[in-house]
């Protein structure tokens, strides 16, 4: 039967928004994150009533099979509970909140997931992310549309496709049943860390040699220094001997604090009104759209539309980059051949037009005149200078240079 050797729970609300809108638990042998969505008037009380109801299947199991479906059940639950409380205040519709939980069972734990807070098991020295992100861009990810480094970086990214909330009466949630070991190192997170710490950034501060609780303090250091645009929780454990002494539950984020949310909204509850799946204000971080094929269809279209754009803007600007190129190059040449300069041609002093350099394969002279002056009959001062060429501003002045030249021998 594996141990759980240390444990922790953090909590940040992070450097913009102005309220924790996540909630973590780290109890006996259950370990949640729920990262609510739904503004600032329901994504906190999301996640704080899915994780309370969730924190109900931290209790003993004969096996895997009960406690997966304990664990199940008791998200299921959580989503009617969300729904029951939309229908008693109306201000909270379109709230939502992903969950990711880890219940210990002997040696294998039990895992329970949707949306895209994550989960990670650093394993002798290698790390690796359990769980799927039920987003959006990760849809395209499997489906080779993009690489998983562009997916960090989409307009889309926040766009979940499955949460629990006032959405789906049935929603469907990722189970999975793995062995764990002496030596493991569980993480739960929020996207506050995900979105913002590197896969190695990650790794490296999960692999330090420290406490559960230092990591997790170090992992949300990580997000706070990365700017931390949304609340960031952490959960660790670590599966090893000697066991920890039984400690109290700990619930950290919006769980810890009192519902903050009003009396019932009764007229709802009474007329039976069917509750949008879309919130009525829109938040930037995080936000619901359906788990449907015509959605995905339709977003895909959407996000063609936008690169047929971008290649067109990028068309457009290369088009105009050429074209300053070129007419700045034949605005130059233009100029270059209002300029003289006095040469050597078959042995005889000219004047040649344009200016003495190449541009490349590109003349940027040419001869225009050869005179009947003979360069080996000048002195040798003007010998040199000629070979090295005289430049002169315009025909006129190039003309008098050969006069002067020629006057300089008789």
């Amino acid at each position: 039967m594996a141990n759980i050797k240390a444990s922790a729970a953090v909590s940040h609300v992070g450097r913009i928004r102005s309220n924790n809108q996540d909630s973590g638990y780290a109890g006996r042998r259950l370990f949640v994150v729920a990262d609510g969505m739904g503004g600032h008037a329901g994504g906190d009380v999301a996640s704080a009533i899915a994780t309370r109801r969730i924190a109900e299947a931290d209790v003993d199991y004969d096996n895997t099979a009960e406690a997966s479906a304990s664990l199940e059940g008791a998200l299921i639950a959580a989503n009617r509970q969300l729904a029951a409380t939309v229908a008693d205040h109306s201000e909270l519709t379109g709230m939502g909140t992903t969950v990711s939980a880890v219940l210990l069972v002997g040696d294998r734990v039990v895992i329970s997931h949707i949306g895209d807070s994550r989960i990670y098991l650093l394993r002798s020295g290698e790390l690796s992310q359990i769980s799927t992100d039920h987003t959006f861009v990760q849809r395209l990810v499997d489906a080779g549309r993009i690489t998983a480094e562009e997916a960090m970086v989409h307009p889309r990214r926040s766009v979940l496709m499955r949460v629990l909330g006032d959405v789906e009466a049935s929603p469907e949630i990722d189970a999975l049943v793995l062995d764990t070991r002496d030596g493991d190192r569980w993480m739960l997170c929020s996207d506050g860390l995900s979105g913002v710490a590197s896969f190695d950034d990650i790794h490296d501060i999960m692999s330090a040699d420290a406490g559960a609780k230092q990591v997790a303090d170090r992992l949300v250091k990580a997000s706070l220094d990365g700017g931390a645009p949304d609340n960031v929780t952490v959960v660790i454990l670590d599966i090893g001997e000697p066991p920890a002494p039984a400690t109290p539950p700990l619930i950290v984020g919006s769980a810890a604090a009192p519902p903050a949310f009003g009396q019932p909204s009764e007229p709802a509850r009474a007329r039976g009104i069917r509750l949008t799946p879309f919130r009525p204000h829109p938040v930037q971080e995080t936000h619901f759209e359906p788990d449907s094929e015509d959605f995905f269809d339709e977003i895909i279209e959407e996000d063609a539309r936008r690169r047929r754009r971008r290649r067109w803007m990028w068309s457009f600007w290369i088009v105009l980059l050429i074209g300053a190129i070129v007419a700045t190059f034949a605005l130059g040449y233009q100029w270059t051949q209002t300029r003289f300069y006095v040469g050597e041609s078959n042995g005889r002093v000219a004047i040649y037009q344009g200016i003495q350099q190449n541009l490349g394969p590109i003349s940027l002279h040419e001869l225009f005149t050869e005179t009947e002056l003979d360069v080996a009959e000048l002195r040798t001062y003007d010998q040199q200078r000629v070979q090295q060429t005289i430049s002169a501003g315009t025909y006129a002045e190039a003309y008098r240079i050969v006069q002067r030249l020629e006057e300089s021998i008789e």
